[in-house]
């Protein structure tokens, strides 16, 4: 062989091996209110396919610690979706509730909001005819709370549930496990309850600092909770023992909401002011407005935290922030009303939070 064949030999293996040692970054995972779940290669920023989870109006969503389990709730069966991850295929189906909306996994099991007595969209503006309308037909009615269905993953079975307030919104735990921490839009409250009993712990109203609270997020270090005042346009700021410690201004409609990885800062997606917006975490000055789309929830940071990816329902596309230097670097067209989105290896997001 000549010379200048084995130096290109070795170079080609070199490049496969590097290729082949090369981090995979791992792949995000798609809610579609009007069609299954977009699996989203993060080595190269692209819809790879889309999982058929057997179940219309898919929401909330999460991946099990190892990896294995996508959990899905389907809104118009009242079920979740068990899939397999390696196959993309449906395991099991699991009855919850009616309109099942939000889902966290804890070692074995899932944690699924739903909601009795939910008629569909979400309530009336405060003040508004439509919700004097609405609070007189809930002073005729016996009116369900919400709850809070836990599934243990390994049964296959939902094996008991916590009673929240109505319409509950964000699910949260407590650093040590030991609470559930909860958001009820309807009723302007978060709710503090024991993981082991599910007793009411505490109860936090909202109300003099802003209306419909939505997204909660604790600190990685478990000192802090923050919670977004949707018709506030400001997420509130609690210690470890709940107490309200301050709230801030964000831009109009504000719902999905996390800190980064190192708690730096923290990141809320404004809906109606079609933003990403950007926090010191410790001072609470806005760092950025990020533009964004319409109906931007839930977002989730890379596994690598290199990017920021932000379900827009009525913008047809995932969104893809670069997480340094604060600015859309491009779209993945998603046409089916993407919802939340989560990454595996786990990562920061409003729906999910990074294992060390």
């Amino acid at each position: 062989m000549k010379l200048s064949h084995v130096v290109i030999a070795a170079a080609v293996s070199m490049s496969i091996g590097i290729n082949a040692n090369a981090a995979d970054r791992g792949k995000a995972y798609v809610s579609n209110q009007d069609g299954g779940v977009s699996v989203i290669d993060l080595n190269t920023l692209t819809s790879t396919t889309t999982i058929d989870v057997k179940g219309e109006g898919p929401r909330g969503l999460a991946v099990s610690d190892d990896g294995k389990l996508l959990v899905v709730a389907t809104r118009e069966n009242g079920s979740v979706s068990v899939i397999d991850t390696a196959t993309n295929e449906v395991l099991s189906q699991i009855k919850v509730g009616q309109n099942p909306e939000f889902v966290r996994i804890k070692g074995n099991f899932a944690f699924v909001s739903y909601e009795p007595s939910a008629k569909g969209g979400p309530p009336p503006a405060p003040g508004s005819a439509e919700a004097a309308a609405a609070a007189k037909e809930d002073d005729d009615d016996d009116k369900e709370p919400a709850r809070i269905g836990i599934i243990d993953l390994k049964l296959g079975k939902k094996i008991r549930e916590i009673t929240g307030g109505p319409e509950t919104e964000g699910v949260e735990f407590s650093k040590d496990g030991k609470q559930l921490v909860i958001t009820n839009e309807a009723d302007n409250t978060v709710t503090v309850h024991s993981m082991k009993s599910g007793k009411l712990l505490k109860t936090i109203k909202t109300h003099e600092y802003g209306d419909r609270p939505r997204g909660v997020k604790v600190s990685p270090d478990g000192k802090t909770y923050l919670v977004t005042l949707e018709y506030g346009n400001k997420f509130m700021v609690m210690d470890k023992n709940f107490k309200v410690l301050r709230t801030v201004d964000t831009g109009a409609t504000p719902y999905g909401i996390s800190y980064d990885r190192k708690a730096e800062r923290i990141f809320v997606a404004a809906n109606k002011a079609k933003t990403l917006e950007v926090y010191d975490a410790k001072t609470y000055e806005k760092i950025k407005d990020i533009p964004t789309g319409n109906r931007c929830w839930h977002f989730t940071f890379t596994p690598d935290d290199k990017e920021v990816l932000l379900a827009c329902g009525k913008s047809d596309a995932v969104f893809v922030i670069d997480a340094e230097k604060l600015e859309v670097k491009q779209k993945i067209e998603d046409k089916k009303m993407p919802w939340g989105v989560v990454t595996y290896p786990k990562s920061m997001g409003s729906l999910d939070t990074a294992i060390k």
